[in-house]
């Protein structure tokens, strides 16, 4: 026989499982709150809608009330970092221990899969510029696209220049990572000099090992 859950008891699951039901902290938040909740969450989407502060910012208020933004800033910089930024569903903050979790997806970007399919064509049109932008983050980073953009695009892709492609086809295939932000303006560097050298030196899981934990 199928036991049966109300609607209210439903909803109460789905908050909580959230962390919306859990107690907020009774004085400032630190940086145990953020990776519990981050647990709960499991990322944040990042987002450069700013009605009111950037959207990233607004699911730990919902769960911890008033907080330092220092606390997301700053676990998303410096070797210590507790978080890295990559495309989950959208790009978005995850743990750093997830990082192992991805590489599948890097790899398969790196094929060509698994990343928008007029970045994918337009990397197999412009490998060799891809290499060349390469080289310039492992001799310059951390950088900017901006930094070697040349004559602006136009049309499809929101007028991306071809450095701006290339830094973001990089960033799909987990070649270069976002090592810190100016503003809303990434500044890439190799993932060896941006990541926790532990969290690099973790074993990489097959996609199917990688999916069922990533569901857990």
């Amino acid at each position: 026989m199928k036991e049966k859950i109300s609607l209210p008891m439903a909803r109460r699951i789905a908050l909580a499982a959230q962390g919306f039901l859990d107690p907020r902290p009774t004085g400032t938040p630190d940086r145990r709150h953020f990776a519990r909740t981050l647990s709960r969450t499991g990322l944040l989407q990042i987002d450069s809608v700013s009605a009111v502060v950037r959207a990233h910012y607004m699911p730990l208020y919902s769960r911890l009330g008033p907080y330092p933004f220092s606390l997301l800033d700053n676990a998303a910089v410096t070797r210590k970092r507790t978080v890295f930024e990559y495309w989950a569903h959208e790009a978005s903050f995850l743990p750093v221990e997830t990082y192992p979790l991805m590489r599948w997806r890097m790899q398969r970007a790196e094929r060509g899969e698994e990343m928008y399919l007029g970045l994918a064509k337009w990397g197999r049109e412009h490998a060799a510029y891809i290499e060349e932008i390469y080289r310039e983050v492992a001799e310059r980073g951390p950088i900017a696209a901006s930094a070697l953009e040349g004559q602006k695009g136009s049309g499809g892709w929101w007028g991306w220049s071809d450095a701006k492609h290339a830094f973001e086809w990089l960033f799909w295939a987990g070649r270069i990572t976002t090592a810190h932000r100016r503003g809303f303006e990434r500044f890439y560097d190799l993932p060896e000099r941006v990541l926790p050298q532990a969290i690099l030196d973790l074993p990489v899981p097959t996609p199917e090992d990688a999916h069922r934990e990533l569901l857990r």
